[in-house]
């Protein structure tokens, strides 16, 4: 196996031609000097005792990068009001604080990368990265239509109200196939929004990219400069087009319900969130869970294992 193309095992690669290199005289003396038999032997032995440990570090790397490829601990979270107005933003917002809660219970660092209010202050849309230990792992059944069921405060006559709002989960891959032609991209600057007389706001820091032949549309307004605003949001724009993708292979070969929701896009309806009944439903398990309260601060960690187990 070639082990070189690897740059974290190139140390360990070197050290095991190396030792093949010194198997290889040890060989060659031994053959020349019948006398050295015994010797040759327990160097021999040595050598290939240090082989197996350094191929054994050098697998056991490789099965890591495997495993971050393809569950990586960095992602994007993207989420938009859907059906209901006002207070389908406000939930959208409800649902950003409940998934930035659970990410502090797991010591994930969170980071806000564009957001766009509703006058009454929820969230049109907003983006997050995301980065820690399992994130996507544990996140990656979140995307999907959310819809909630309620009273608003507003509503004078009693009428339960239904809201939406969807949210997509995207991987931050290392590595990606995904080439992205300069000429299929439309790029705008304007000054990043936010309180105060700050240098963020004097400066057009804040980047918009449109990928031309998908009509996807990427922000970034989180970092002081252009160029990392530009970086930034060409990441989350290679996320999506890779996932896009993904999906569109998926689409074709899946065999069967569970493969399908493997693949889950943004239009399928995943859960619903029924404050009357003090009820959360997840469509896919077909699983109700109780105490609203405490899921939208933040206590998922039943519902993200119980998908897990059986999605996963």
């Amino acid at each position: 196996m070639n082990y070189q193309i690897n740059s974290k095992t190139t140390y360990l690669t070197e050290t095991l031609e190396k030792l093949a290199k010194e198997e290889a005289e040890v060989l060659m003396l031994a053959k020349n000097d019948k006398g050295l038999g015994d010797l040759a032997t327990e160097e021999l032995k040595n050598i290939r005792v240090q082989k197996e440990a350094v191929e054994k570090q050098i697998a056991e790397i490789v099965a890591v990068e495997k495993a971050e490829e393809e569950f990586p601990n960095e992602m994007i979270m993207e989420i938009r009001a859907g059906v209901g107005g006002e207070e389908a933003a406000l939930f959208a917002e409800e649902l950003a604080i409940m998934y930035q809660k659970f990410a502090a219970e797991k010591n994930w660092q969170w980071t806000l990368v564009y957001k766009s209010e509703s006058p009454l202050g929820g969230f049109k849309e907003a983006v997050f990265e995301l980065r820690g230990q399992d994130a996507f792992k544990n996140l990656r059944w979140e995307t999907g239509i959310h819809r909630i069921q309620r009273v608003p405060a507003t509503e004078k006559s009693g009428r339960v109200h239904t809201s939406t709002a969807s949210v997509a989960v995207l991987p931050l891959r290392k590595k990606t196939n995904f080439i992205i032609n300069p000429a299929d991209l439309d790029m705008e600057f304007s000054r990043a929004g936010g309180k105060g007389g700050q240098n963020v706001n004097k400066v057009e820091t804040a980047v918009r990219l449109i990928h031309k032949p998908t009509g996807l549309d990427v922000r970034s307004t989180s970092e002081r400069s252009q160029a990392r605003n530009r970086e930034k949001a060409l990441s989350i724009l290679s996320a999506k087009l890779e996932n896009l993708k993904e999906r569109e292979e998926a689409a074709k070969f899946a065999k069967n319900r569970k493969d399908q929701i493997g693949s889950a896009v943004r239009s399928e309806k995943i859960r619903t969130y029924n404050v009357l009944q003090d009820r959360v439903t997840d469509h896919r398990l077909k699983e109700n869970w109780h105490n609203i309260a405490a899921i939208l601060n933040g206590d998922l960690e039943p519902i993200v294992k119980q998908l897990a187990a059986t999605l996963a």
